[in-house]
C-alpha cells in the first residue's frame, strides 16, 4: 500500500470519527488541494503509488475540528462555477443551486417572451454565487447584486473579476438598495432566515458562517425576509418574479407572509431535490 493511499484512508477514518458527513470526498479533496491536482489524479496516484503530500495531516486535522472544507481549499463549486470563499462569507450550499436554477428559469422565460436584456437583482448576494450564475447562464441579462457585509462583498467582487462576468456588485443594505432601478424583471434572494431562537446543528455553519448571513432577525426568522421581499416588490415590474430561499420550516409561513401584503398575484412554494420546502416563488401584482 502506498503512503498516499494509507494517508487518505486514515484521513477518511479520522473525518468519519469526527462526524464529518462526507469523509471520503473531503479526504480526497484535501489531498487534491495539497497536491495541486484534481481528485481523479489523487485516485490514480493512490493506485500507482505516491507519497503523502506535505501538510496533508494538518489539513485533515483542521477539517476534523469542523473547519469548513471550503475554507481549507479556498474554493466552492456552484452550478459549474468555481468560487473563492473563506472566513467572512457564507459558503454557498448545494440546495441553493436549485434556487438559482429557478431564478435562471424565470430569466430565460423573460428572454423567450421577448425581453432582450432582462434586468435581474440579487438581494443579499454573499459570495456572488447566484448573481454570477445568472450572468454565466443568461449572458444577455443585466445583473445587479448587493451585500451588506464588507468582507462578503469583497469576496463577491473578487469572484466577479476572476470569472470575468459583468455583474454590478455593490456594498449596501438589501432593504434600500438600487433606488435608481425600476421595472426589474426578476429578483432573487437567499436572505438570512434562521430563527433567532434556533442554533444551527452543524459546527461548520454555527462556528464559521457569519451570523449576519444566518439569522433572520426574529423568533420566526422572517423579519429580514419580509423586509427584503418588500424591497423586491418595490423593484419589480408588474408580472416580475421573486425567488426567495427559506428554511425548510418556513414553507408555509413565508408564502403566507407574502400573500398578506397584497403585493403578489401568485405565490407558490417549491421543494428542493430532497423533497424539502426550499424557496417561495411569487409574481408581482
Amino acid at each position: 500500500m502506498t503512503a498516499l493511499r494509507e494517508a487518505v484512508r486514515a484521513a477518511m477514518q479520522q473525518l468519519a470519527d469526527a462526524g464529518v458527513g462526507s469523509p471520503e470526498h473531503d479526504a480526497l479533496a484535501l489531498a487534491a488541494h495539497a497536491l495541486r491536482v484534481d481528485i481523479g489524479e489523487v485516485r490514480r496516484r493512490m493506485i500507482l503509488g505516491g507519497p503523502e503530500p506535505q501538510g496533508y495531516a494538518a489539513l485533515v486535522a483542521e477539517r476534523a475540528s469542523r473547519v469548513p472544507l471550503q475554507h481549507l481549499t479556498g474554493r466552492a463549486w456552484f452550478r459549474g462555477l468555481e468560487l473563492e470563499v473563506g472566513p467572512g462569507v457564507f459558503v454557498p450550499r448545494p440546495e441553493t443551486e436549485v434556487v438559482a436554477g429557478w431564478a435562471i428559469g424565470a430569466v430565460i422565460a423573460c428572454v423567450e417572451g421577448g425581453v432582450d436584456e432582462p434586468v435581474v437583482v440579487d438581494l443579499c448576494t454573499g459570495s456572488g454565487a447566484i448573481a454570477l450564475s445568472v450572468k454565466s447562464e443568461v449572458p444577455q441579462a443585466r445583473v445587479h447584486a448587493v451585500e451588506v457585509s464588507d468582507l462578503a462583498v469583497a469576496w463577491a467582487q473578487r469572484n466577479r473579476e476572476r470569472l470575468g462576468l459583468d455583474v454590478e456588485i455593490v456594498h449596501g443594505d438589501a432593504v434600500t438598495a438600487f433606488e435608481e432601478l425600476a421595472e426589474v424583471d426578476v429578483v432573487v434572494s437567499n436572505p438570512p432566515y434562521i430563527p433567532t431562537t434556533a442554533e444551527p446543528v452543524d459546527p461548520e455553519v454555527r462556528d464559521h458562517d457569519p451570523h449576519v448571513a444566518l439569522y433572520g432577525g426574529s423568533a420566526d426568522g422572517l423579519a429580514i425576509p419580509r423586509l427584503v421581499a418588500a424591497r423586491a416588490a418595490g423593484l419589480l415590474r408588474s408580472g416580475g418574479v421573486l425567488v426567495m430561499e427559506h428554511a425548510d420550516s418556513q414553507g408555509e409561513s413565508l408564502p403566507a407572509a407574502l400573500r398578506a401584503t397584497g403585493s403578489w398575484s401568485q405565490v407558490e412554494d417549491r421543494l428542493d431535490l430532497t423533497g424539502r420546502p426550499r424557496a417561495t416563488v411569487a409574481v408581482r401584482a
